[in-house]
């Protein structure tokens, strides 16, 4: 006949101690002396017991010990793209520091208006609503969680008691399009990721609908580098995006972009992942880069930096850091205010983080083709 499986109580019966006391050779270790912890250890590891339910803790304490990150890209994007993947370090190394696990919660892009049953079932002391546009819906259900909240990237204007970490995108931007117009370039063409959250819009953007889009991180570098363009004279600049930001993509916003425009001799990307697509249609066409066009990204990802991409470099390891430790300065001052006197809400913290240009190898002044 098999062995019953142990729990908690038949444990803490077969040692003789108190529940409490096996709980605490997992959960406080240093409560107990290092021979009573083996003796407690020894008798569960024999009777296939792993240790305390964590749902059930979770329910007693109220704390779930763990972050939930909002995507509105689908899952995989988080591992395939690296601006992505340098942010969940960053915020990975934070919040292992301070104990706390991440759940990814993603809500991809053509979902639609309706809410994810995901966000309200989260089991999460808080929230990272990552680079999401300020018509998610999903943004008020976070909201109502009522657990402490970090708006990363966008909506720029954060939300209604929420924190915010970003960058100014439109004036991050400018020195590459300055660049391009330094060297010389008059036809000069961009290339983005998608600027509305619901419609799936690929192709030729006008100057009216970016001013109109949703989507403010690409909104602002797309307005901010036709801003610099418009202050040197240079109107009529041709815009393509695409709704996924993935490499195949990248290739076919290129190909329509040269397509409409065949004297182009510079291309601004709105991301390093672009340009990376565009460097790839370039030498498919026999276009060299920089000879024939220059080419320029966004994001300064280590793939860019090392391949000599002219890039603008936002640090997104540091920006997911950053957000982690404000996530748990919020959390300890939450739990300082328990039981406290309310003294009315202070203003959500506002955090704008730096970013450097990098000249790169990939801008020239134009030459005739």
């Amino acid at each position: 006949m098999a062995q019953r499986r142990g729990t908690l109580a038949s444990i803490a019966a077969e040692v003789g101690v108190s529940r409490t006391t096996v709980s605490n050779a997992y959960n406080h270790p240093d409560q107990l002396s290092p021979e009573l912890r083996e003796r407690i250890l020894a008798a569960a590891r024999a009777r296939g017991y792993t240790g305390p339910d964590p749902t059930a803790r979770s329910l007693r304490t109220r704390q779930a010990g763990a972050v939930g990150v909002i995507l509105t890209e689908h899952l995989a994007y988080a591992f395939e793209d690296q601006a992505s993947i340098d942010f969940l370090a960053g915020l990975s190394e934070s919040s292992a520091g301070a104990g706390n696990a991440l759940t990814l919660i993603p809500l991809g892009p053509n979902q639609g208006s309706g809410l994810s049953p995901l966000v309200a079932s989260a089991l999460v002391d808080a929230f990272v609503v990552y680079s999401v546009p300020h018509s998610e819906p999903h943004l008020d259900a976070v909201l109502a969680r009522g657990v402490p909240v970090v708006v990363c990237d966008q909506p720029y204007t954060g939300a209604a008691g929420a924190a915010f970490v970003g960058i100014d995108d439109a004036s991050a931007i400018a020195p590459a399009a300055r660049a391009l117009v330094e060297a010389g370039h008059r036809r000069i063409g961009i290339v983005g990721k998608r600027l509305f959250r619901d419609e799936n819009r690929d192709g030729i953007v006008t100057a009216a609908e970016v001013a109109g889009a949703d989507m403010h991180v690409q909104r602002g570098r797309i307005q901010g580098a036709l801003d610099v363009f418009a202050a040197a004279g240079i109107t009529g600049v041709p815009v393509v995006t695409r709704h996924f930001n993935d490499h195949s993509s990248a290739v076919d916003a290129a190909r329509e972009l040269f397509g409409h425009a065949p004297d182009l001799t510079a291309v601004l990307c709105t991301t390093d992942s672009m340009a990376f697509g565009v460097l790839d249609y370039c030498a498919r066409a026999g276009l060299d880069v920089p000879g024939d066009v220059s080419v320029t990204g966004f994001d300064g990802v280590e793939r860019a930096v090392e391949c000599g991409l002219t890039t603008v470099i936002q640090h997104n390891k540091r920006k997911g850091e950053t957000v982690g430790r404000l996530l748990t300065e919020l959390l300890e001052a939450e739990d300082a205010d328990a039981g406290a006197a309310d003294a009315g809400p202070d203003a959500p913290p506002r955090v704008i983080l730096p970013t450097e240009f990098s000249s790169g190898r990939t801008v020239a002044p134009p030459r005739a083709r």
